[in-house]
C-alpha cells in the first residue's frame, strides 16, 4: 500500500513523478549484501532480499518464518542477538563482524542492525532490521589504517581558521580513507540548488570546482532522508535490484521502511544520473546545520565498482559530523566577528538617535549612518517629517512614496535581493534598485538600505532547464536527469549581492532601539506641547461686571496635548471678545502653530481691527507662512450693556445662547458656512445674537460634540438640550462628550448675571 501522495513501490518513475517515488520504503536492495526483517519478540525472518541464495547459500523458503539462525547459522545468531540484547540502539554500535557458514566455507560478513522507524505498533513488536555485507578486500578499522588518519584529519580541521580551509580539509581527507576518484564539497544555497565548493580528485579528471546543479537533481524526499540518515552507498551504479520479499509486512501490510538501510535500492532516476556522468560508483555524506540539510560531501568513482568497508565509511561518515560541527563554529565565529564590527556602529547610531537637537533623520544618515552599519549603495530615512539621504538613493519625493508602501505592507523588516520578484509594487517605485532591506519602526519611521544590480554568471553542470526541454521535444529527446553535463553558463539579472544573516540582524536590532527612541522623543514632545499649550492658555479671566465666565480644557483621551485653545480679553473700549480655535493635528507642531495663531489674532483685535477683519488677516497668515495646516476659530465679541454678540467663524461651529431659568430652551445661532483657515475661498460675513439676562453664551470646539455613529445635527442637537439644564462646563463634558473620544474638548461660557 502506498503512503498519501506517493508511488506504490515498484511503480514505473518517470520525470514527472520522481518527486513523489517513496525512496524510503523502495521495496529493493542493492544486492552487495543481504537485508533480514525479524520480529524482536522470537528472532523470527519475516521479510528478506531475494538474493539470500547467493550470498548465504539458502534460498528464501528456506528463511521467511524460520528463526534467525536458519539463515545464519546459530553461533551468529547469538552473537547478533545477545549484542542487541544487551544495547539500547543497535545501530549506534554498528558495524560487528560474524562468521557464516555458506557451501562448508566460513565466510566474514559485517553486520549492521537497526530498528525501523516507528515500528513498534499495537499489532506486532518492533522491527529489527539486519543487513550482512561480505567483509570488503579494503583494510578493517585498525589504529593505522582508520585512527590515525581520522585523528589526523580532526587535528587538521581544528587548525582551519576559514570556511574554504575546512572543506578542502575535509575533501581531501575523506577521499584517502575511501579512496574514491573524486569527492567534493557541495553546498546548498537558501532554494536547494548546490555549488561545488571544494574538491578533490584524480589527476586526470576534469575540475568540477565552481559548477552549480539545481535544487532539482535532490528532490525534497531525498533531502528529508539526508537529513535522517547521513551516509549512502551506490557500490555499483549498474547494479541489478534484488527485491525484499514479501514488499509488504505480513503483519501490518506495509512496506519496509529502509529510511536507515545501508543497502537501501535508490532511484532509478538517480542511478541514471550517475551513469550520464560517467560515474561508476558513489557516496554521499551529509552536513548538517541546526538539524537541516546544509550541503553533501559527494564521492564519485569512474572505473568501475568501488566499495569502502563499513569502518572506512563510518569513519568518513564521523569527518563529516565532525566537519558540520566545524561549520556551525566556524559560522557563528565569522557571525561573532562581523558583530563585534557592527556593534560600535550601532552604539554611536542609537546614541545620537537620542540626541534631542539632532533630528532622526539626520542623526542616521550622518557620520557614523546605515551604510557604516550595512553595506549598500545607498540609504534614505523617512521619520518626524523629515527624509535623510545617503549614496545612490531616490529623491525626497520618491523616498517618502516608498516609505509609505513598506509601511502599507506591514512588513516589519523587508530583505529581499530579487526585490522585483518577491515585492514588484516596491520595484515599480525605485526601478532601479534589485536588493532591498527595509525596517518600518513603530512610530513612523522608515529605514532603508538598497542595493543595484549584480549580473552575475552562474556556471552550470549541464543545462539546468533541460527538463522542460525534454517535455517540449516528445519522446525523441531525454535530457533529463541530464544526459549533458557540460559546463552550461547562464546570465541571472534582477538579483543583488544578496544581504548576509548578521546585517539583517543587526539591522533588526536598529529596528529595536529605533522605536524605543521614537518613544522616548514622542514622550517630551507631548510633555512639551502640554507645557506650551498651558502656557497659552490664560491664567485668569477678565473680570466684567454683571458677567461671569467660566472655561474648561479637557486633552484627549489618549493624553496628547493637542491644538485646541481659548481666550478671552477686554477691548480699550470695554467690550468682551472670547476665542475658542481648534488647530489639526496633535503634538508639539499642532500647540506651536495654536501659539502662532493665538499671539496674532489678539494682536490685531488689541489694535482696532474688527474680528472679521482680524480673523481674515489671520487666515492669509496661515496661508502665507504654515502651508498645509488647517485650523478652524470661532471669535464672539460681547457688549456687556447690551448682551449683543458679534461673531465670527472659520469652519467651526456656532455659538449656543441659553435662556434664563431651569430647562428653558437653548438656541443654536446660525451657521456662517465659512471655511476654515488656510484653506478654501473666504468670504468676510458675520453673525449675531442676543444673550438675555440671566442667559449665557457657549463656545466649543468639535471635541465636545462630535461622534463616530450620528450626524453633526444630532449632536448639535445633544449639547443644545443639555445646555438647556446647566451651563457649568465640566456638566456639559460629562453629558455631551463622547466617552470614546480621542479628540481635545474646549467650553467657554459666558453668563449674564
Amino acid at each position: 500500500m502506498a503512503e498519501s501522495g506517493f508511488l506504490a513501490p515498484g511503480e514505473a518513475v518517470d520525470l514527472d513523478n520522481c518527486a513523489r517515488e517513496p525512496i524510503h520504503v523502495p521495496g529493493r536492495i542493492q544486492p552487495r549484501g543481504v537485508l533480514l526483517a525479524l520480529r524482536t519478540d522470537d528472532a523470527v525472518v519475516t521479510q528478506c532480499s531475494a538474493n539470500v541464495a547467493d550470498l548465504l547459500g539458502v534460498g528464501v523458503e528456506q528463511v521467511l518464518g524460520a528463526p534467525l539462525a536458519a539463515a545464519i547459522g546459530p553461533d551468529a545468531a547469538q552473537v547478533l542477538l545477545d549484542h542487541v540484547a544487551n544495547v539500547e540502539d543497535p545501530r549506534l554500535h554498528n558495524p560487528l563482524e560474524v562468521q557464516i557458514t555458506v557451501d562448508g566455507v566460513a565466510e566474514r560478513f559485517e553486520a549492521m542492525l537497526h530498528r525501523t522507524p516507528g515500528s513498534a505498533t499495537g499489532a506486532r513488536p518492533p522491527v529489527l532490521v539486519l543487513e550482512l555485507e561480505p567483509f570488503s578486500s579494503h583494510a578493517s578499522l585498525t589504529y593505522t589504517s582508520t585512527f590515525e588518519p581520522v585523528r589526523d584529519a580532526l587535528a587538521e580541521l581544528d587548525r582551519a581558521a576559514s570556511l574554504e580551509e575546512l572543506y578542502d580539509v575535509a575533501v581531501r581527507r575523506v577521499r584517502e580513507l575511501t579512496g574514491f576518484d573524486r569527492v567534493m564539497l557541495y553546498r546548498f544555497d537558501a532554494e536547494y540548488n548546490g555549488e561545488v565548493a571544494a574538491e578533490a580528485r584524480r589527476a586526470d579528471l576534469n575540475a568540477f570546482l565552481g559548477l552549480h546543479y539545481p535544487a532539482s537533481d535532490i528532490p525534497a524526499q531525498a533531502r528529508a532522508l539526508y537529513e535522517k540518515n547521513w551516509i549512502r552507498l551506490i557500490s555499483d551504479v549498474r547494479y541489478a535490484p534484488a527485491p525484499v520479499v514479501p514488499t509488504d509486512d505480513p503483519v501490518t501490510g506495509q512496506p519496509l521502511d529502509l529510511t536507515y538501510g545501508t543497502l537501501r535500492s535508490v532511484s532509478p532516476i538517480h542511478v541514471e544520473y550517475l551513469q550520464n556522468m560517467g560515474v561508476g560508483a558513489s557516496m554521499s555524506i551529509s552536513l548538517l546545520r541546526d538539524g537541516r540539510l546544509w550541503g553533501l560531501i559527494a564521492c564519485h568513482h569512474y572505473s568501475g565498482a568501488h566499495a569502502p568497508s563499513y569502518a572506512a565509511r563510518a569513519a568518513a561518515e564521523f569527518l563529516g559530523s565532525v566537519l558540520s560541527v566545524r561549520l556551525v563554529t566556524q559560522a557563528e565565529d565569522d557571525r561573532a566577528a562581523a558583530a563585534r564590527l557592527s556593534a560600535g556602529v550601532l552604539a554611536r547610531l542609537v546614541a545620537v538617535t537620542r540626541d534631542d537637537d539632532v533630528s532622526l533623520a539626520a542623526a542616521l544618515t550622518g557620520t557614523p549612518g546605515l551604510l557604516d552599519l550595512v553595506p549598500a549603495d545607498g540609504a534614505f530615512v523617512v521619520a518626524e517629517g523629515r527624509v535623510g539621504r545617503l549614496g545612490d538613493v531616490p529623491d525626497d519625493a520618491t523616498g517618502e512614496r516608498l516609505a509609505r508602501a513598506l509601511a502599507d505592507r506591514g512588513d516589519e523588516v523587508l530583505a529581499t535581493n530579487e526585490l522585483g520578484r518577491t515585492a514588484p509594487e516596491i520595484a515599480a517605485i525605485v526601478p532601479g534598485a534589485a536588493g532591498l532591506l527595509a525596517l518600518v519602526v513603530p512610530g513612523g519611521a522608515v529605514a532603508v538600505w538598497l542595493r543595484g544590480e549584480v549580473e552575475q554568471s552562474v556556471d552550470w553542470g549541464g543545462d539546468p532547464h533541460n527538463k522542460a526541454i525534454a517535455r517540449r521535444e516528445g519522446e525523441t529527446v531525454r535530457l533529463s536527469p541530464r544526459k549533458s553535463f557540460a559546463l552550461w553558463r547562464e546570465v541571472v539579472r534582477g538579483r543583488s549581492e544578496p544581504w548576509a544573516e548578521d546585517q539583517v540582524d543587526v539591522a533588526t536590532s536598529l529596528r529595536g532601539y529605533l522605536g524605543e527612541g521614537l518613544l522616548l522623543r514622542g514622550r517630551r514632545d507631548i510633555r512639551a506641547a502640554a507645557t506650551l499649550q498651558r502656557s497659552l492658555l490664560p491664567t485668569q479671566l477678565p473680570e466684567v461686571e454683571g458677567w461671569t465666565l467660566d472655561a474648561l480644557y479637557a486633552p484627549s483621551g489618549g493624553g496628547h496635548a493637542g491644538g485646541d485653545w481659548y481666550d478671552a480679553l477686554r477691548l480699550e473700549d470695554g467690550r468682551l471678545v472670547v476665542v475658542v480655535g481648534d488647530v489639526s493635528g496633535h503634538g508639539l507642531p499642532a500647540a506651536a502653530t495654536m501659539g502662532q495663531l493665538r499671539n496674532a489674532l489678539r494682536a490685531l483685535l488689541v489694535t482696532g481691527s474688527p474680528a472679521v477683519v482680524a480673523v481674515e488677516q489671520v487666515d492669509r497668515l496661515v496661508r502665507l507662512t504654515l502651508p498645509g495646516q488647517v485650523a478652524t476659530l470661532v471669535v464672539a465679541v460681547v457688549s456687556p450693556a447690551s448682551g449683543e454678540v458679534e461673531y465670527v467663524t472659520a469652519g467651526h461651529l456656532p455659538p449656543i445662547v441659553t435662556s434664563p431659568g431651569t430647562d428653558a430652551p437653548a438656541t443654536v445661532s446660525d451657521v456662517l458656512g465659512t471655511p476654515p483657515l488656510g484653506v478654501g475661498q473666504r468670504e468676510n460675513r458675520t453673525g449675531t445674537a442676543q444673550v438675555p439676562p440671566g442667559g449665557a453664551l457657549l463656545l466649543y470646539s468639535d471635541g465636545l460634540v462630535e461622534r463616530r455613529d450620528e450626524s453633526i445635527l444630532e449632536s448639535l442637537e445633544r449639547l443644545r438640550s443639555a445646555a438647556g439644564r446647566t451651563t457649568e462646563p465640566r456638566a456639559l463634558l460629562t453629558l455631551v462628550r463622547d466617552p470614546t473620544s480621542d479628540d481635545d474638548a474646549t467650553v467657554v461660557v459666558v453668563r449674564r448675571d
